[in-house]
């Protein structure tokens, strides 16, 4: 049988209806419960099994569920059991994410655990910061179906990219980047083109004129100084850039003659 799948929609935050540790079997050995407009994702922390719209599913310690709404779930368990869970409404709309309805959360179960422990915490004082809580969970819960080559391969251009947006003042040499992501500099070169469309020293200076472009339409900070606050020093390069890459002038570009770029 295949995995069991649901589509989600990440791109805009949830809507926190209800955030709390539940404890069950105490008192029955099985619980049976709809919620009818509204997703529910759990971490649990003990042994049991799940029915989900009739498709079977084990709960173990560390494991993760995430049930769309009008969904029948039948739990069936082995004692008392005390899981977190979130309550919540997702966008209808945007770019899908197939998400399995179990997963096994291995590494990333803590992370969850504290991600969701603060947003219980803070539900009552500031919902606003618990909702930022449980959208970084779902992001996770929603990446956790990759393969461990694919995690691997998106930690290493994360790498990458945090010392780029990091560096964009200084000097940057790709096989400084290799290192600190901790790959080749050759990887490093295949990595980009497959996962970026682009060379690396391309997309850093998509980003230094991405910027530039910013902090001149943005600020007031001398055009010399804004060259140099993306590395580059010499303005007569700095202006050429601006127009081979912006397609005008940095003068033009304050005054605002031509549209931001996308």
């Amino acid at each position: 049988m295949g995995r069991h799948l649901v589509a989600v929609h990440l791109d805009a935050p949830p809507d926190v209806v209800n955030v709390g540790v539940g404890v069950h079997g105490t008192t029955s050995r099985q619980d049976v419960f709809q919620l009818r407009d509204l997703w529910q994702m759990h971490l649990y922390r003990y042994h049991a099994d799940i029915l989900v719209d009739g498709v079977a599913h084990a709960i173990r310690p560390g494991h993760v569920s995430l049930v769309p709404p009008g969904v029948v779930v039948r739990y069936l368990y082995q004692g008392r059991s005390e899981h977190l869970y979130a309550h919540l409404r997702l966008a209808p709309h945007g770019p899908a994410i197939e998400v399995p309805v179990m997963q096994d959360a291995g590494t990333q179960a803590p992370v969850l655990s504290d991600l969701m422990r603060n947003a219980i915490d803070v539900s009552a004082r500031t919902p606003t910061q618990a909702v930022a809580q449980i959208w970084a969970a779902l992001w996770r819960v929603a990446h956790l179906a990759e393969s461990a080559e694919d995690r691997r391969t998106h930690a290493a251009i994360g790498t990458a990219v945090a010392y780029i947006e990091s560096n964009l003042a200084g000097p940057l040499a790709v096989p400084a980047i290799a290192r600190a992501a901790g790959i080749s500099h050759n990887h490093l070169t295949r990595l980009f083109r497959a996962e970026m469309g682009s060379t690396v020293v391309g997309y850093i200076r998509a980003r230094r004129l991405a910027r530039a472009e910013h902090l001149l339409r943005a600020s007031t900070l001398p055009i010399a100084a804004v060259a140099a606050s993306v590395g580059i020093r010499d303005l007569q390069a700095f202006n050429k850039a601006c127009r081979q890459v912006l397609h005008a002038s940095p003068r033009a570009i304050r005054a605002g003659v031509r549209p931001l770029s996308t």
